[in-house]
C-alpha cells in the first residue's frame, strides 16, 4: 500500500486553513441593517389624517401642495393617474417598500441656489411623523460642488463606516447659517415645501435628489 503524497497532504491542509480563515473573516463582517418595521395601513391612515383636509378620501390640489412628501412621490403613488393620492395608494406603496426588504441605501443630493452650487448647507430628510419611530432622520452637508451624502445617525448603524437612509416619505429641510442668521428662505427649511421619497425604485433616488433653490 503506497504512502500518501506529502505534497498533496500539505496542499489539503493549506486549503483547509484558508477556508477557515475566510469563514472567520466573513463572520466578522458588519451586520446588515434590517428594514424598518412599518405598518402600511396605519401609515396610510396617518397620512390621510394629516393631509386630507376636506375628508374626501383624496389628497390633491391645494392639499397636495401642502404635502411635500406626497407630492414628491406622486409619480409612484398615483397609480390611477387622477393627480391625487388615496389611502389605498399609500398603503400599496408602503407594502412595496416592505417587499424590497431595503434596510438603508446610499442617498446623495445636489443643491443649487439661483443656479449656483450651494456649499456648506445642512440638509435634513425629516421622516413624516406617521411613519413612526422606526424611520430615522438622515442628514448631510453639501461640499463645494453642492453635493451631499446623507445618513441616519451612526448610533443607529452597526458599523461606523456605513452610511445611508431608510425607505420612507420625508420633508426636506435645507439650511445655511451665516453670521448666526439663516441665509436660505424659510420655504426651504422652517416652512419647507420640499419633499422626498426614499425607495429602491423612487425617482428621487435615480435622479440624485436635485434641489434647485431660489432666493425669491
Amino acid at each position: 500500500m503506497s504512502r500518501p503524497d506529502s505534497r498533496c497532504t500539505h496542499r489539503t491542509l493549506l486549503l483547509a486553513v484558508a477556508f477557515a480563515l475566510i469563514s472567520w473573516g466573513c463572520s466578522r463582517t458588519p451586520a446588515r441593517v434590517e428594514a424598518p418595521s412599518l405598518d402600511a395601513s396605519a401609515i396610510a391612515s396617518g397620512a390621510m389624517t394629516k393631509y386630507d383636509q376636506n375628508g374626501d378620501g383624496q389628497v390633491g390640489g391645494d392639499e397636495l401642495e401642502a404635502a411635500p412628501s406626497l407630492k414628491a412621490a406622486l409619480g409612484d403613488l398615483d397609480k390611477d393617474g387622477n393627480g391625487s393620492v388615496s389611502a389605498d395608494e399609500i398603503e400599496q406603496r408602503v407594502n412595496a417598500w416592505l417587499e424590497s426588504k431595503l434596510g438603508i441605501t446610499t442617498v446623495t443630493c445636489s443643491v443649487t441656489l439661483d443656479g449656483a452650487p450651494l456649499a456648506g448647507a445642512q440638509i435634513t430628510f425629516e421622516p413624516e411623523p406617521f411613519l413612526g419611530a422606526a424611520v430615522k432622520p438622515a442628514t448631510g452637508t453639501t461640499d463645494a460642488s453642492g453635493m451631499a451624502i446623507l445618513s441616519i445617525p451612526a448610533s443607529d448603524l452597526p458599523n461606523p463606516n456605513m452610511s445611508g437612509a431608510q425607505v420612507g416619505l420625508y420633508i426636506v429641510r435645507i439650511s445655511k447659517q451665516q453670521a448666526g442668521q439663516e441665509s436660505i428662505p424659510a420655504k426651504y427649511n422652517t416652512a419647507s415645501t420640499l419633499g422626498a421619497e426614499v425607495a429602491i425604485d423612487s425617482a428621487g433616488l435615480r435622479e440624485g435628489y436635485p434641489f434647485k433653490l431660489t432666493r425669491k
